[in-house]
Formats: structure tokens, sequence, C-alpha cells
């Protein structure tokens, strides 16, 4: 099987033509983006950080290796684990970019879905 092709952008950045799927994988709508703006395939947000564990994290660099570590495990619940599936489902079929809010980015749940994403696929 082929590498899949997932990646990841800002949704403020402007689309590119070849991006495939656009899923957003943050809890709440971003600041200053109409619907149509972001030109979405998909919203899930069952697939994003509880809002506990994102205000938690802060995007503090320091604490991105204890974040990825909560996060798995929250993404183990079962809603969690059927929309990963729906997700790798459609990055199996082509691309796909993952689609978030937040200005770093190395260090958000984007990353860590796709890191997911690869081992599942």
């Amino acid at each position: 099987m082929t590498h899949p092709e997932i990646r990841l952008r800002r949704i403020y950045d402007e689309p590119g033509e070849t991006e495939g799927t656009r899923v957003l994988v943050d809890r709440i709508w971003p600041r200053g983006i109409s619907k149509d703006q972001a030109g979405l395939d998909y919203w899930f947000k069952e697939l994003a950080p509880s809002t506990e564990l994102r205000k938690w994290f802060g995007h503090d660099p320091k604490l991105w290796a204890a974040f990825k570590q909560k996060y798995r495990k929250e993404l183990e619940g079962d809603d969690q684990r059927d929309k990963l599936k729906e997700l790798a489902e459609l990055a199996a079929s082509g691309p796909v970019t993952l689609l978030f809010g937040a200005k770093d980015p190395e260090h958000n749940q984007a990353v860590v879905l796709r890191e997911i994403l690869e081992e599942m696929l």
C-alpha cells in the first residue's frame, strides 16, 4: 500500500489546489473564518482535544510530550475511534488535509492525528 498523503494546514492559510479532502479537527469554530472561506469537506470536532486538555496544554512546547500522551488516551473512546476509522478511510482513498487554528504548526492536535493515521494505514 502506498503511503497516505496527509497534509497539515492552518485554516487561516489560503487553500492549495491539491489539498484533497479538507477536514477541520478543532473543537471550536475558528474566529474570523466563514464556512464559505473554510471550504471544508468535514468538521470532525469529536477528534479535537477536550476543552480541559486544550486549556491545560495552551500550546506550550514544554508540555508537548505530555499533551501527546494525554491526547492519544482521549482518542481511545468509542466515538473517537469511530471517527478515526472514518478519517483513515478518507486518507486511504486520497489526499487529506487536516485543518487547525493553532498558530504553532508543530505543536497541535493535527500533528498527533497525522501520526495516528499513518500508524493505522
